[in-house]
């Protein structure tokens, strides 16, 4: 692996600290948006066309936050046939929340006893869909740090997104993503390039501790997401026109000095609307646009407007969404590929998005490219950042190897199972009727799951939670359950059998920002 280094290779700086491998997790059903649309009574294309959607993924009963990050952790493991004793920090953002006290981290430590390695630093963090930025923030941040000891971080951000009955509900999904974190990266974050913006509101938060439903303000939600994009956007502008001084260059930064750009994806309309907003900020900052040809072209009228008073202006919205409609199809737009299929998975939402946009380019059409990487959680809490992507793009490379192991996202998508609305609703009552209940044995079926899904086989009476794994070859037996113990000396049965290593992947209207 190309992150790896000798611990007595403890130098004051690692190079090119970023991400080495990704691995994404998705449920094996799905709601169609337009069945849904009739389903709820809705006008077609309210939820389609309004909100950009095709498709949402769900969870049975079978699924929880922590069989999530089970799935995706060994997946990324396997695939990439790592030993966990190379590990040395995992941390866990997310806001899907089954216990007040034990971490979603202690659960996966169990992944880890047959290496015996305990030796593994970080924790769980919460702040809506932040959780998993700054967790990834932390693994860099212990990569660059006197604290490191040559191995790798990883980094797990994972959620379940659903909402109670009502307009919000199309907004969900779940899902999540394993990221490995180490030196000598094919994504490598750009130091010291960082703009963040954090702010009280009470724009979407989730104060009643026995549901899993949100309460969300959705217009409060919508212009506190934009806020912290302007503002965020200003502060990572700033800081690179210092660096580019630093270093003898008087250039101004615009929208065409990132190759691509990704934001956390509530729905995928709000995205596109978020790319138009960026470039009114580059018209706003500009000291002369040419209004006359180019991508400015006809929007003089709206040179004196403040940013703060454009949030819902129709006008302003459809002129620049009509201006940034060519660098959206360029930058953005293959990165929705998994919010549009499966919906807002909360923390992995934007790393979905990452993940989508490698999926859909070669290692040849990323190279040397920068990123731009948007994060937003509510309450809240947002950063604009960049990666740099390597410019050896030869096979086998590791950029090579990242872009194969992401090809198979498409059909894995194709290989998921259509639930009809009834269905889906149904789920949706049994999640909320039996959500935090003891002495529970999920009802949802286990063959419907993907080969190699961790899944809860039953809630005890003091509320501790077992899991069993369905195999990748469906001719082995299930493997052996996972039992949450709350006492260190109880005996907790080797929760990892050894596994045939996962096969190769193959090519191939005003809502709530939903956090």
């Amino acid at each position: 692996m190309p992150g790896s280094a000798p611990v007595s290779y403890l130098g004051p700086w690692p190079k090119d600290v970023g991400i080495i491998a990704l691995e994404l997790y998705f449920p094996s059903q799905y709601v169609d948006q337009t069945e849904l649309e009739e389903f709820d009574g809705v006008p077609a294309g309210k939820y389609t066309v309004g909100l950009g959607q095709a498709r949402m993924g769900f969870c049975s009963d079978r699924e929880d936050i922590n069989s999530l990050c089970l799935t995706v952790v060994q997946r990324l493991m396997e695939k990439n046939a790592l030993s966990y004793n190379s590990i040395g920090r995992l941390e866990v953002g997310t806001e899907t929340i089954i216990d007040k006290s034990k971490s979603v981290k202690t659960a996966l430590m169990q992944l880890f006893e047959n290496s015996g390695n305990t030796d593994v630093e970080g924790i769980d963090t919460t702040n809506a869909c932040y959780g998993g930025t700054a967790a990834l923030f932390n693994a860099v941040n212990w990569v660059e740090s006197s604290s490191w000891d040559g191995r790798y971080a990883l980094v797990v951000a994972g959620d379940i997104a659903v909402y109670a009955t009502g307009s919000a509900r199309p907004t969900g999904g779940a899902g999540a993503v394993a990221i490995l974190i180490g030196p000598n990266a094919p994504l490598a974050f750009e130091r010291g390039l960082r703009g963040t913006h954090m702010q009280h509101a009470y724009d979407f938060y989730k104060p009643d501790m026995v549901s899993e439903y949100p309460v969300v303000d959705g217009k409060l939600s919508i212009q506190c997401y934009l806020s912290a994009l302007d503002r965020c956007y200003s502060v990572y502008r700033n800081k690179i026109h210092a660096q580019w001084q630093r270093e003898g260059s008087d250039k101004s930064f615009s929208l065409e000095d990132f190759g691509f750009l990704v934001f956390h994806s509530p729905y995928c309309k709000l995205v596109q609307k978020s790319l138009a907003r960026l470039m009114l900020n580059d018209f706003l900052n500009h000291p002369t646009p040419n209004t006359e040809t180019g991508p400015f072209t006809g929007l003089e009228a709206f040179r004196d407007v403040q940013p703060e008073d454009t949030y819902f202006d129709r006008d302003v919205e459809k002129a620049f969404m009509k201006a940034s409609t060519d660098m959206f199809e360029r930058k953005t737009k293959a990165s929705l590929l998994i919010s549009n299929q499966n919906g807002n998975m909360y923390t992995p939402s934007v790393y979905g998005c990452l993940a989508s946009l490698i999926a859909q380019h070669t290692p040849s059409q990323m190279a040397g490219q920068r990123i731009g990487v948007f994060s937003y959680g509510s309450g809240f809490a947002a950063t604009l950042y960049s990666l740099r992507v390597t410019q050896d793009h030869t096979p086998g490379s590791s950029l090579d190897k990242l872009v194969l192991s992401l090809s198979d996202l498409k059909t894995r998508l194709d290989l998921r199972k259509k639930v009809s609305p009834a269905l889906f609703s149904e789920n949706m009552k049994l999640r909320e009727d039996t959500h935090h209940l003891a002495n529970y044995v999920p009802q949802g079926s286990v063959e419907d799951l993907f080969p190699g899904t961790w899944y809860l086989t039953r809630v005890d009476d003091k509320h501790r939670r077992e899991y069993a794994r369905r195999p990748l070859d469906d001719d082995l037996p299930a493997e052996s359950e996972l039992v949450r113990s709350s006492s260190a000396t109880e005996h907790i049965p080797s929760p990892v059998k050894k596994m045939p290593r996962m096969p190769a992947a193959t090519a191939g209207s005003e809502r709530a920002v939903s956090n």
